[in-house]
């Protein structure tokens, strides 16, 4: 199973950036109109796709070129139009091929870090754009900000009797569980995290951790770094903050429990969903709402 954003499909180009080279020459040129997490779509379906003359008005951003045609997209201040369809990009990712997540989320990205990076973090002055949206630079003491992404890891812990660790959230309803995941702290290794988030959330120990994958998170601006765990210990004790209830399944629990709808697990579109998979091996019903 895959899951979306899971690697990129598109050549960022970055040597067109710089004097706007991507607006010029004789490719084609294709437009997305985006606005927050939302993407002009085709009746609701895939990207909707324009040409720069029907191009709203808005900011650009340069996204790269994917079989000789170059991409770009235009954020809307506000919300895109209702005319253009707009769709959340947690709904519409994995709906759509992997070549159009993989530029609607490289724009996503960009488009949020600018909505909160608009004043120069060192001497507060307003930010311009540059290098076709993928540089913030200050006019007053000129620093340049780039985009931000913010580390945070997501594992699946496993006992010794092979049962999978799931956590559900206090804002989450009842039987919706997923992994657990946390931020990556400053001065702090991977694994390191890995071990400490699910220490402070669940009470558990931590032995070995291994890499699984990773997937862009631009809600706003994550990468969820994906690890599979050992558990040491099995005594669950939540923290009752972010934690409301935590517990071990079977496999044979999650199949009868999905298939019941007396668990609900994350969709497709997360990384959450494919360790959970990679793990199960087998068929896993449903989604949550």
């Amino acid at each position: 199973m895959d899951y979306a954003f899971d690697h990129a499909q598109h050549d960022r180009t970055a040597l067109l950036r710089k004097d706007d080279a991507w607006r010029t020459g004789d490719q084609p040129l294709r437009v997305m109109v985006i606005g927050g997490e939302h993407v002009a779509t085709d009746g609701g379906q895939g990207i909707r796709w324009i040409d720069v003359a029907d191009a709203p008005e808005g900011s650009w951003i340069f996204l790269g070129t994917k079989d000789d045609v170059r991409h770009a997209a235009v954020v809307v201040d506000g919300r895109v139009p209702k005319e253009l369809d707009p769709v959340s990009l947690r709904v519409l990712g994995p709906t759509i091929a992997p070549d159009e997540a993989s530029l609607a989320v490289h724009a996503i990205g960009v488009a949020r870090w600018h909505e909160t990076h608009r004043f120069c973090a060192k001497c507060g002055s307003p930010t311009e754009a540059a290098d076709a949206g993928h540089v913030r630079v200050c006019p007053s003491c000129g620093t340049h900000h780039f985009p931000r992404t913010d580390p945070a890891v997501i594992m699946l812990i496993t006992d010794g009797d092979d049962r999978a660790l799931l956590g559900r959230q206090p804002s989450w309803p009842e039987g919706r569980f997923s992994t657990l995941a946390g931020f990556v702290e400053p001065g702090e290794t991977l694994d390191d995290a890995v071990r400490r988030e699910v220490m402070e959330e669940v009470g558990i120990e931590v032995g070995q951790v291994t890499y699984a994958g990773s997937q862009p998170w631009p809600f706003p601006s994550s990468l969820m770094l994906g690890f599979f765990g050992t558990a040491l210990n099995n005594e669950i004790t939540v923290d009752h903050n972010e934690i409301a209830e935590a517990r071990w399944f079977t496999r044979e629990e999650v199949t009868d429990m999905t298939a019941a709808s007396e668990l609900l697990l994350p969709p497709n579109v997360s990384i959450s969903r494919w360790l959970l998979q990679a793990w199960h091996g087998g068929t896993i019903h449903g989604k949550w709402a």
